[in-house]
This record gives structure tokens, sequence and C-alpha cells, in this order.
């Protein structure tokens, strides 16, 4: 008979492993791309390669999105603590900042060579701001963070766009009003991205503003001291600015300005395609809801995700934003973008072809009933007649039955 006097061996499954672990060094190919172009055209002799970033991010991406397809795995609740702690995960961005810097560099003695036609010149100019605008993105990375070196080097990396207030605006704006018609960061139903923009970046910059004022004052304190953490970002990109003025010559001032302006313009379409058309009802207390899954577009395209830090797991990141980016999870309830991000700005560029994917996607997501989405006011009527007043029993929009 077997004897009983022992335990039995429990054969404890193994611990679990980030299968993306290693992808996520991917990210640090786009810092590289001023040096790609530099190589490629020295390599085949084509200026067409200036133009790399317009190629990697409009076109080749948001074919690799569809070749490689979506990952939904999330890790398990046991292994969140340890995925959170393992600082290789940060180092995969850290190192994103000296090779942003030194591609700038480069840039610049480019820019200033004498040796390059104006088209050239343009196409890396373009090139330079699509580093600086993915750049942004490790910026949103960082500046969620608790530790101070985080929110330092978030600072650092956004000096390139002249962008610093992002850094203040997103955490202490967006994230209060995310998906409201008081947020100049979500897009409304019916509104273009070429409408979206202006309204953004002067909104944006209007509340962060606000915020910043709001907390000197508190303090007892007035907004015009270099405590102001809006003023202290742009005398960052000032001294940015003149420094490289300095090295190369005043010259290459109109292509930072060129770079800086493409650079945040890649960061608010993609702030286009995050929250688009989708709203937070109001309480009984007349408050908004709580941001939940369902405020967010969200993507599992592999290759968008690895080099944007899972930025498309937008869900998870508005419940817990001081969640790293390697540990972040999919929804099933949230609402999902027919493709990533690369393929999806790509398409808000082109506001007929949007509205086409798009539209039909938000009246789908509620029900039909097209007064529960957040509307373009200059568009409410067009958007009531064209998709009828749907079941909800209250023409206000976000009000709860």
């Amino acid at each position: 008979m077997p004897s009983h006097s022992e335990p039995e061996t429990l054969h404890e499954a193994p611990p679990w492993r980030d299968p993306k672990r290693y992808l996520w060094l991917m990210g640090l190919i786009v810092p590289c791309f001023p040096f790609l172009s530099w190589g490629l055209v020295e390599l085949t002799g084509l200026g067409v390669f200036w133009w790399s970033g317009v190629i990697l991010l409009y076109v080749l991406f948001p074919v690799i999105d569809q070749l490689i397809g979506k990952d939904s795995a999330n890790p398990p609740d046991s292994a969140l603590a340890r995925l959170e702690a393992d600082r290789y995960y940060r180092w995969c961005t850290y190192m994103y900042l000296p090779l942003q810097y030194a591609g700038l560099v480069a840039g610049c003695a480019l820019l200033t060579s004498g040796e390059l036609s104006l088209a050239a010149r343009i196409g890396l100019t373009v090139t330079l701001g699509g580093v600086a605008g993915i750049g942004i993105n490790t910026a949103h990375e960082l500046g969620h963070k608790k530790e101070s070196t985080e929110r330092w080097l978030s600072r650092v990396a956004l000096a390139q766009t002249c962008y610093g207030h992002f850094y203040i605006e997103h955490n202490r704006g967006h994230h209060v009003r995310v998906a409201t018609p008081d947020d100049p960061a979500s897009a409304r139903l019916g509104e273009s991205f070429w409408r979206f923009l202006p309204r953004t970046v002067t909104g944006s910059l209007a509340s962060a503003w606000r915020l910043e004022k709001r907390r000197l004052t508190r303090r007892g304190g007035s907004p015009w001291t270099w405590r102001n953490d809006i003023l202290s970002a742009w005398a960052m990109s000032a001294v940015l600015f003149a420094t490289l003025a300095l090295a190369f010559g005043p010259e290459v001032l109109p292509y930072l300005v060129g770079q800086a302006v493409f650079g945040f313009c890649l960061l608010e379409v993609i702030n286009y395609t995050e929250h688009y058309g989708l709203l937070r009802e109001r309480t009984e207390s007349g408050r908004f809801e709580r941001c939940a899954p369902k405020h967010s577009w969200n993507s599992d395209n592999v290759a968008s995700n690895v080099f944007l830090y899972h930025l498309q797991r937008h869900s998870d990141h508005h419940a817990n934003p001081t969640r790293r980016y390697q540990a972040l999870r999919h929804f099933e309830d949230a609402p999902e973008l027919p493709t990533g991000y690369a393929g999806m700005i790509v398409l808000a560029y082109f506001p007929p072809l949007w509205r086409r994917v798009m539209d039909h996607r938000v009246l789908a997501h509620y029900g039909g009933d097209v007064r529960r989405a957040n509307l373009q006011p200059s568009r409410r009527g067009a958007l009531l007649t064209r998709y009828g007043a749907g079941e909800h029993p209250k023409d206000t929009p976000g009000v709860t039955a």
C-alpha cells in the first residue's frame, strides 16, 4: 500500500515571463531615424531617404502592424509587482533620451553643412520631428512616475518640441477631464483632426497655465517665478535652441522650429485617436462618472505597442496612471480600433476616410444612440439628423437616464 507518511511533491508552474521582454528594445529604433537616414543616403545615394521618418511612420509601421497582428494576452496578477520592479524596463525608456539628442545634434550638423538640397533639409527636419514626437510619448511614460529622476527626464524629453507644458496639462488636466466636453485633448464625434489641432494646442496650453497658476497661488506666490514648471520647461527649450544656434549658426533655428511643430502635431494626432467621440456620462450628483475602460480607444497591435511602450493599452493607463508600460493590461470591454495608432494617424489626416472608418464604430459603441457620444457642438444638429435620436430618454449629452 502506498505510504501517506510523506507529503506529495508539488510541481509549481515556472514563473511567468514577459514574451515581449526584449522586443521593447525595438523602441530605440525610433531615435536612430536620423542616423538611419544618413546611412541609407550614403549607401544608396538616394536623397529620398532623408524622409525616412515619414516612410517608416506612415508607410512601413502601419503595414508591419497588419502583418504581425495583435496580442491581447495579459500578465497574470501574480507577476505585476515583479514586472513593475524590474529596472530593465526603465532603462528601455531611459536610453531613448541620449539617442534622441544625439540624433538632434547630428541632424543640426547635417542641416547646416551646406551639402543638402532644400528638399533633403525638409525631409531631415520632418524625420527629426518624428523622433521628437515619439519622444513626447517617452516623456509621457516617465512623467507619470513617482520618482523625481524620471519626472525630470520627462521634461528633458519634452524640451526638443517646446512642449513642456504637456507634463502639467496631461497629468493634472487631461486625466481629470478625459472623455468630457471640457477636455481639450478629447476629440469629439464629427470633429476633424484639422479642427481639433488648434483647439487642443491652444486649449492645453491655456489649461496648463491655469493649473500651474492655481498651484502657485495656493502657496501664496505669483505664477511669474522659476518655480512655475511651465516657465522652467520653456527655459530648458530656450537654452537647448540657443546652444544649438551657437554651435551650428542661427540658420539652424527655422529647422528646429519646424521639427518641434511636426513633433507636437504628431502627439496631437495620437491624442485625437485615443478618445474620439467617447463621453463619460453624468451621475445623478451632476459629476462625471469615473473614467472606465469604455472611455478610451485601444489597440493590441503588437508593433505599434512595442514602439509606443504600450500606449495603445490606454484604458488601463487611465485607470492606473502610475502603472508602468510593461504591466498594462487589455480589457475586453474597451472599444477597439481597427488597427494600431500607426495606421489610425494616417486616416486622421483625411477626415472623410476617418469618418467612414470611425463614426459608425462610435455609434455602435453607444448602441446606436448618438446622443451618448461626445459631439462636436457645431455639428450636433447634423449628427442627430443623420443618425437619428435613438432611444435615449434625454437630449442632453452625458446625462444618465
